[in-house]
């Protein structure tokens, strides 16, 4: 029995004792289970009568005794005890609890998933990075996250365009340019360009392709064309080496064809959304929790950066997309508000857009700080930690923690083969789950019995107990948009199956004839197997059959 399954024969008891005439509320779509912080006070536990008491108008034990004799009678529970206020301790017999272990294997990759996005469209904008360069450790944070976070949104059936917003519009490509033309001249790198090996790869390569580029009658216009394609080309590559695909790439240049912006802000003038003062017009956005209003059209008539971001998110939305969620870096806070309070000014619920903001990424090597990139000069890129622990080690890593919260990534860790090393534990134990399948195999065991009241060791309970919680753990992990938490629960599966496989045997000793144990204790190694791929998966990090 799931907790997902226990969740919904509570309910169903509650509906039972409404229909009954002996409680009189609502009863909600889902009713939370979750472990007692002690095993001793059983399998699950639920404050559900404490939440309804008051609304039903009973003593909130009065209500958990109704509970309870109505959970008694279902098969598979053992036991039902009230604690405290009310809150009801569940207990299930070994043959409930340990069918988990038949219904993962039967459910495949489906186990764990979930409907609670279905029918949701969303649209994910991360990474973004501007095509000047190689993608930084900020932006290869998000894209780990932002790709990891795409698959568990479409594992609680949303549907998700992953979109990279590709910078085309600002003053960073006339930098660029110029840089590339001022290194195809000899000339020094213009104050407020870019460096770093890249510069030169670039430039060389644009050369190649048009080597009378310099007498061209806009010279830098042509780097600009060429290099900027050149370099997002790297970019996609990269990112495609690291996993990561986009559905859309989206040009911000589009926004302001056509005059979409202008006709956008003549309509927002229209609704009274804008307000013109001091020369220039004002976005209301206080009427909408920003801290101050936004100048969209300044004084001398060019409009400021924000009222793209308004086209784009009049864009997304006539695109037909429920949730937008926009993945920035730590100099964006400024833009949460401000973007709710653009989708508001164009009558959008401010709900639909979502800002998260990634925080700062080091690298440690012996205990130092790794400060610079040979390539790019002045930042540690993608290719760098990839090249330093491979897209597995880099992926984990980048997933591992709350994409609120600095991290420090210890490439002397991520590249040990030993149990500290956290990748390197959940993905060996999928390895040895595989292994001692394939060890099963050779001495006969097969599927072809299940017993799971047999399942009754200390460390089988356990397992289980871990492998229930994964459907629950991936649900919160779409729900706070919190890819970590899957991450932080393979960790806990692996410990798990680490000890059982230390405690208990899948295939008999030599000598020793194949029984029913034999076959369910496969089973559940290779329920273990499933989850642990299925969790690996959703972070993008492979499920090695050997190590």
């Amino acid at each position: 029995m799931t907790p997902e399954q226990l969740s919904h024969a509570i309910s169903a008891c509650l509906s039972d004792a409404v229909a009954s005439g002996e409680l009189s509320v609502e009863v909600p779509d889902t009713v939370r289970v979750e472990r007692p912080k002690s095993r001793e006070h059983g399998d699950w536990a639920t404050n559900i009568a404490l939440q309804l008491g008051k609304r039903a108008g009973m003593n909130p034990r009065e209500l958990a005794r109704l509970l309870s004799e109505r959970l008694r009678a279902i098969p598979g529970v053992d036991s039902v005890d009230i604690a405290g206020p009310g809150f009801l301790n569940i207990r299930l017999d070994a043959a409930a609890a340990g069918g988990l272990a038949r219904d993962i294997v039967q459910a495949g990759a489906a186990f764990g998933t979930g409907d609670a996005l279905a029918g949701t469209h969303i649209n994910l904008e991360f990474v973004s990075a501007n095509p000047t360069g190689p993608i930084h450790l900020g932006g290869t944070r998000w894209a780990a996250v932002g790709d990891s976070l795409a698959r568990i949104f479409q594992a609680q059936g949303a549907e998700v365009t992953r979109e990279y917003y590709f910078n085309d519009h600002g003053a960073q490509i006339d930098r660029f340019a110029r840089s590339l033309l001022a290194k195809a001249q000899g000339q020094p790198t213009p104050e407020d360009g870019y460096a770093g090996q890249y510069i030169d790869e670039i430039t060389a390569r644009v050369l190649e392709i048009e080597p009378d580029i310099l007498s061209a009658a806009d010279p830098q216009e042509r780097f600009r064309a060429v290099g900027v394609e050149m370099m997002f080309g790297e970019i996609k590559a990269s990112l495609h080496d690291f996993g990561v695909d986009f559905d859309v790439y989206f040009h911000e240049d589009s926004l302001h064809q056509g005059g979409k912006v202008e006709a956008l802000l003549e309509q927002l003038k229209s609704s009274g959304s804008l307000y013109f003062d001091a020369g220039a017009w004002w976005l209301r956005s206080t009427d909408h929790g920003d801290d101050k209003d936004r100048v969209v059209i300044k004084s001398d008539g060019n409009a400021a950066y924000i009222a793209g971001d308004i086209a784009y998110i009049q864009d997304k939305r006539e695109r037909g997309f429920d949730l937008n969620i926009y993945m920035l870096g730590a100099d964006h806070h400024g833009y949460v508000a401000r973007l709710k309070a653009a989708a508001a000014a164009l009558g959008h619920d401010p709900a639909c857009v979502e800002v998260m903001i990634g925080q700062m990424v080091n690298l440690v090597k012996d205990g130092v700080p790794v400060r610079m990139s040979k390539r790019a000069g002045t930042v540690v890129t993608l290719e760098d930690l990839v090249d330093a622990v491979g897209v597995d080690a880099a992926r984990y890593a980048l997933t591992r923690y709350s994409s609120d919260s600095n991290i420090d990534i210890d490439l002397d860790l991520l590249q040990q083969k030993t149990n500290d090393n956290p990748v390197f534990y959940v993905q060996y134990a999928h390895a040895r789950s595989r292994a001692a399948a394939r060890n099963a195999a050779a001495a006969g065991v097969d599927r072809s019995g299940f017993d799971a009241a047999l399942l009754t060791h200390a460390t089988e309970n356990e397992l289980l107990a871990v492998l229930a919680q994964y459907p629950h753990q991936l649900a919160g992990a779409a729900e706070h948009r919190e890819p970590h938490r899957v991450a932080r629960y393979l960790e806990t599966l692996a410990g798990a199956y680490h000890r059982w496989y230390g405690a208990t045997r899948v295939a008999p000793l030599s000598g020793e004839e194949v029984t029913d144990l034999n076959r369910t204790r496969l089973w559940l190694n290779d329920a273990t197997t499933q989850v642990l791929a299925n969790g690996l998966a959703l972070l993008g990090v492979s499920a090695p059959e050997k190590m």
